[in-house]
Order: structure tokens, then sequence, then C-alpha cells
């Protein structure tokens, strides 16, 4: 049997000048080429990441291996199953833990599988709304419940989400409207603010707007922060944090740099919290999967999913998203 893949190579230098080209393609393998596992899945839907785009195109090293189907998530219904846990026809999703990296990943018609990543699909969530979460949506879903294990509170203050137009900006700010926390949504594109206002969204400004000094510490302002930018922006909003809120850092849009003091962690309890959605414990991954179709799940799915391509029709979502021509979430119809 062979089925559509988006399959991504790298072509060796001739001369090992370290000009090697990444690149995909669009192509029809056999369901024996894929990566090992215990379960095969008939894809439904997956995801357009900003992890995947990257790898796509080559302009980030995300891969461990070649060649390699793209595609850090996927929803579908098993095919069949060499574990007594999942039966055929079976509704079930898979994201992070290696998919799409080192392992044949969603952005096909068929994967295979360890069954020890899949799960059910959750109560309260459709094949379809587990994509338009995807990875983004369990990455906001993971930093929000850091914060809220780690005591955050809406009394503590304003929680501010930059990169908001993003999937998990998008995410997260429907999220943290819903549990009734006033929300500051950072944008550097203003033409998505009535986006994010429909969002839940109280302020949307720009990093410019928000007027942070660079002072080490400064006036409490913020009940904390869910982060993809890092950087400057990080440790200025670290400056103006209130007294033992939460920040969580779960991106590098600007950079991977980050510089800053101790003055927040110790003399205001400040915490910073690391958010890695890819190797997160199947334990808690299953826990949070289960609160994004219970208390986190975004009020607003049908917003955040702002549009839905064909398999055959990905190609130009990459770069799309890499120039930021894109917002919300982009979701593949693998059927």
């Amino acid at each position: 049997m062979t089925f559509l893949a988006c399959r991504i190579y790298k072509n060796e230098s001739e001369n090992n000048s370290g000009n090697n080209q990444i690149n995909h393609r669009l192509e029809q393998m056999d369901l024996q080429a894929l990566s090992d596992g215990d379960v095969v899945v008939r894809v439904h839907y997956s995801g357009v990441n900003y992890k995947d785009a990257l790898a796509a195109t080559g302009k980030g090293a995300i891969l461990k291996r070649f060649p390699l189907n793209g595609g850090i998530d996927f929803s579908g219904v098993v095919e069949s199953s060499n574990d007594k846990r999942f039966k055929s026809g079976q509704q079930v999703l898979v994201n992070g833990c290696g998919l799409g990296e080192v392992h044949d990943g969603g952005l096909a018609q068929y994967a295979r599988v360890p069954a020890d990543w899949v799960m059910p699909i959750p109560e309260g969530l459709t094949m379809k709304d587990c994509m338009i979460l995807g990875t983004a949506g369990f990455t906001a879903g993971l930093a929000i419940h850091r914060m809220l294990e780690n005591g955050q509170s809406p009394d503590k203050g304003p929680i501010v989400v930059t990169g908001a137009s993003g999937g998990v900006g998008s995410n997260a700010v429907n999220m943290l409207s819903g549990l009734g926390y006033e929300t500051i949504a950072v944008s550097g594109r203003r033409e998505f603010d009535e986006y994010l206002k429909s969002l839940g969204a109280t302020k949307v400004c720009s990093a410019e707007d928000l007027k942070l000094s660079n002072r080490p510490l400064d006036k409490g302002i913020f009940g904390g922060a869910v982060d993809s930018v890092g950087g400057k922006l990080l440790s200025q909003i670290m400056a103006h944090t209130n007294i033992w809120g939460n920040i969580a850092s779960i991106g590098l849009a600007d950079t991977h740099e980050f510089e800053a003091t101790v003055f927040p962690l110790i003399l205001r309890g400040v915490s910073l919290l690391g958010v890695s959605s890819t190797n997160c414990p199947m334990p808690l991954r299953r826990a949070i999967w289960k609160r994004l179709g219970d208390d986190l799940k975004p009020q607003h799915l049908n917003k955040i999913l702002t549009d839905e391509v064909k398999l055959k029709d990905v190609s130009p979502v990459f770069e799309e998203l890499l120039n930021r021509k894109r917002f919300g979430r982009t979701i593949v119809n693998c059927l």
C-alpha cells in the first residue's frame, strides 16, 4: 500500500563544504518504509507548527536523521495495533516524543509509532479539535498548568502573553481569559488586534507600548507571563513581575540569548518556568490533554483555527508561517 507523505531529505554536499541542502517533497511512499512502531494510524489531521516549518525548509536543525516525514503532531484512527491497549478504529492522537524529529511524523496519510506515545482522544475533544490545539495548544496548556501548580492566581495581576498572534499565544490568551485572568496580548502585528480581543485579550499592544525599563528590578506591573520571544523582552518582563509571579518560557522568536539578574527571583520570589513539549513525561502529557478537553479548553477554537489545507497543498504554508504571513492555527487535512 502506498500513500502521500511530506518527506524531508538532506542532500549531502559532494565536496564536504558543509553546504548540505535540506528540502521536502510530497511523494508516495510505502507503509513498510515508515519508522518502526506498534501502532499504525490512518492520519486524519496534522498541524503546521513553527518547528515543522523550520524542518521542512531546512531553516532550523530540527531533524536528527533523514529522510523523515515531517509533522510533530497528528490525530487519526488506528488502522492496526500490536499492542492490546489500542484497537482498530480507535481515535487517537500523538504529539511530541520525537515525532517529526527522529521518527516519521504526522504530515502523511499514515503513521506508525510506538504504543507508549499514543493517547486516546480526550473526552470533550474531537480529532479536529486536537489538531486545532496541536502542539501549540498543548504547549500553552503545559505552560499554564505549571503556572497554576506554582500558585498563579488572578489577584497577582495581569498575565503578559508575547507572540500572541501565533498558535501558542492565541491558545494561551483564550485559555487564560477563560480562567478569569486579565491578559495583555503583545504582538508586533497590529492588524490582528481585533482577532486577539475576540479571544479574550484585555489589552493588545506592541512590546514598545509596554514602556518597560532596563533596570534589573522595577515597579511590579504583571502577575506573570507566557513568553515565546526570549532575550531582552523576557528579562524586562521579569523585572516588572509582581511578588510570587510566574513566567513560563516557551520559545525564542527573538533570540535564544537571555540576560537578567537574580533580583526578581530572590527579592520577589518570581519563578521562571521552563516548558518543553517534546520530552514532557507521558503521565503529565496525558494529564494536560485531559485538561485541554476540560477546564483549559479554549472557548474559541473556531477562531483560533484560521486555515485548513489539504496535505497536497501544504508546501507554501511553511514559508508563509516563517515569513509571518499566518496567524492562529493552520491544520492539515490528510484524508
